[in-house]
């Protein structure tokens, strides 16, 4: 039984499912040979993600491939009610989630889409997986896998894989390529930026913005700052992530490319001193901490595109606060001991996406994204049982697949190797 704020939204939820359903041909292509194919038959998938229109397509395409859908939201800010009232009318679907959740019902409305003793799983944050894992182990022998969408998750998946705690696969959908360019750059770049313009409604242009992180979500956000105007300031960690291989960059590398690109690069410490907007995209925890905000300038705003809101030291923020005022719902004023202010968007979670204000990442974007998802779940349904118990890539044919529908999609056609060029790429023998 569905659990939604207002269902007198249904209506108005319709009309926006139907908009994104004209506007995300890559998943209305897989939806349709998911009708005939029907992969999902007879299995039950639980997913939490930020639920909004996007989302509802993702669903109803996993629907129309034979699954029994349970959904949460991933966060408690970031479900549209119109959304979640729409998809309780379709059958085999059930939601449990509205927008500003407490936290107490953000747990329950995640133990409710686990209810159903789910065979497959898709995550954002791997909240569900780590409630299975350690809360709820008895629905270990039903899952197959999961499927994770975003950084923060695949880091403590990644860490619960080397210390064999993982008891299934999981497939890594948010490290496809076609997920780090749709998702992460072009999509965090343009939905974090419009979320701010419409909370603060003020200009980008001229103002010291100063981005955390310079992972894939970091570059799009500055890259996009600097083409509104902005002095765009880059913040790296001068360290290799604990989780990463070999073959993935050092925060040297990063701050190194950055610079590079023509952005300035220095430590928070620095940054603290001259930024007016602060965006923190990292996946940590206090990037942003208490001595940073205090050396911060009078009216400097925080916000954080991360997943979880740890990267800003709200606790220490608080502290240090001698009274606080709510400019409007995204918006917190934290007036300091000294009187100077410093404004606090989105209550630290993610800003893009935190209900009213946030509307998400694009609709085309998005459209990628969840088509990876997707095709991801269809292949733990085919191939779970046979999978290693590790966080897997997405295979690259998917991948490539996505990336060709997007494409297509705006009638680009490219040109393939010939069978000339495929032999010289393959061989040694010819040179100069």
């Amino acid at each position: 039984m569905s659990k939604v704020k207002d269902l007198s939204l249904i209506d108005e939820g319709m009309k926006e499912l139907e908009w994104a359903e004209k506007n995300m041909p890559v998943l209305n292509a897989i939806r349709k040979r998911f009708e005939k194919e029907l992969p999902f038959k007879n299995l039950r998938v639980s997913l939490a993600l930020h639920l909004e229109k996007k989302t509802g397509q993702l669903i109803r395409t996993l629907r129309a491939g034979g699954a029994t859908v349970r959904v949460a939201s991933c966060n408690p800010l970031t479900t549209d009610d119109r959304v979640a009232a729409a998809l309780t009318q379709f059958d085999g679907i059930e939601v449990f989630a509205w927008a500003n959740q407490n936290t107490e019902e953000y747990y329950q409305n995640l133990n409710s889409v686990l209810d159903s003793k789910p065979n497959l799983l898709i995550d954002d944050g791997a909240d569900l997986i780590n409630i299975i894992h350690f809360k709820r182990q008895e629905l270990i022998e039903h899952v197959i896998g999961a499927s994770e969408e975003t950084t923060t998750g695949i880091i403590r998946l990644k860490a619960m894989e080397k210390e064999n705690a993982l008891k299934f696969p999981i497939t890594n959908a948010n490290g496809a390529y076609s997920k780090h360019l749709f998702d992460n750059r072009f999509g965090t770049g343009q939905s974090a930026l419009n979320a701010i313009m419409s909370i603060t409604n003020s200009l980008i242009a001229g103002k010291n913005v100063v981005i955390v992180g310079y992972g894939w979500c970091g570059k799009g956000l500055a890259i996009r700052a600097r083409g509104m105007g902005a002095r765009t300031i880059v913040v790296e960690a001068g360290d290799r992530m604990p989780y990463a291989d070999e073959s993935e960059p050092s925060g040297w590398h990063k701050g190194l490319e950055a610079l590079y690109e023509g952005f300035e690069v220095m430590s928070m410490d620095d940054a603290a001193l001259i930024g007016d907007l602060f965006i923190t995209v990292t996946g940590d925890k206090k990037v942003i901490d208490a001595k940073h905000i205090k050396k911060m300038k009078d009216g400097a705003m925080l916000a954080n595109a991360g997943h979880f809101d740890l990267e800003i030291d709200i606790n220490g923020l608080e502290k240090m606060a001698a009274n606080v005022k709510e400019i409007n719902e995204n918006c917190q004023e934290y007036q300091m001991k000294d009187g100077k202010l410093i404004y606090l968007l989105s209550k630290g979670r993610l800003v893009n996406l935190a209900r009213p204000a946030g509307q998400g990442h694009p609709l085309e974007i998005m459209d990628g994204s969840f088509a990876i998802q997707a095709l991801a779940l269809e292949f733990l349904a085919k191939n779970g049982k046979k999978l290693p118990i590790k966080v897997i890539d997405v295979p690259a044919g998917l991948d490539d697949y996505v990336a060709r529908m997007a494409l297509e999609s705006h009638n680009i056609i490219l040109q393939p190797l010939t069978e000339e060029q495929k032999e010289y790429l393959t061989g040694f023998n010819e040179g100069t």
